[in-house]
């Protein structure tokens, strides 16, 4: 099974970095935030990807083309520009690094990766978000239900902490808690084939007319993630994952 992910929006809400790179490409502990993205996938054995770039999408192009060196010690010879790798790490990853358009919408970069993606089962998730989902059981939930598509609901987060009161003691204060009450869009999608036929051209918005139409028709299940899931929106939020990365707790590396 392919997985998209959809990396080519600017990145307007954290225009402070992404002046410089696409926000897929903003790094948490040294890494971009893509990169742990796929390892939430590969942990569950799905390493077949599809990144759908837009904006800046050379950096993205130049990061995975040059893989091994960034991720790598090595030497270099300048009189004729070979390298060799000193301590390579083998990952078995096959990247697809597709530009789908500078101003395209979310369905319509899905579009057009659909001679890509073939006629299977795919999953979609946005490069921004982070999460400990359960992959392998996201997967066997969508392949129970027989409809055309799952979102994996999430609750969201607060973003201010949370007080517990009694009186005007403060009994509780959790810094970042998610919200109790309701749920929402924490992208991890699975898709069937016949998903494209809800996709008309590049304005397709893939959360307007492509879900609405979905779940009017009851072909839209969600599977429900009571764990952590995080999207990285604001310089405060990149802070918070870059502390939890660094705490040597990164809720997201342990989906397995």
């Amino acid at each position: 099974m392919k997985v998209v992910i959809l990396a080519g929006g600017m990145g307007t809400r954290l225009a402070e970095e992404t002046v410089a790179r696409p926000k897929p490409m903003i790094e948490i502990g040294g890494r971009p935030i893509l990169w742990h993205i796929m390892t939430i996938y590969a942990a569950h054995g799905l390493r077949d990807f599809v990144v759908a770039c837009g904006f800046k999408g050379e950096m993205i192009k130049e990061y995975f083309h040059n893989f091994a060196i960034h991720n790598s010690d090595f030497t270099i010879d300048l009189r004729d520009g070979s390298h060799e790798i000193l301590d390579r790490r083998e990952i078995d990853w096959r990247i697809g690094v597709i530009d789908t358009g500078r101003d395209t919408m979310t369905g319509g970069r899905v579009l057009r990766l659909q001679k890509w993606i073939g006629h299977e089962a795919f999953m979609v998730t946005y490069g921004d978000g982070l999460g400990d989902v359960d992959i392998s059981a996201l997967a066997a939930f969508h392949k129970a239900h027989g409809k055309l598509a799952t979102v994996t609901a999430v609750r969201p987060p607060s973003r201010f902490g949370g007080l517990s009161l009694d009186g005007h003691a403060v009994k509780e204060f959790s810094e970042k808690p998610q919200t109790g009450e309701g749920w929402i869009n924490g992208g991890f999608f699975v898709f069937e084939p016949g998903f494209f036929d809800y996709l008309d051209d590049d304005r397709s918005i893939l959360e307007r007319d492509p879900l609405e139409r979905l779940a009017e028709e009851a072909q839209l299940m969600a599977y429900r993630h009571e764990g952590f899931w995080q999207p990285m929106d604001t310089l405060r939020e990149r802070q918070m994952l870059e502390e939890m990365w660094a705490s040597g707790e990164a809720p997201w590396m342990s989906a397995e």
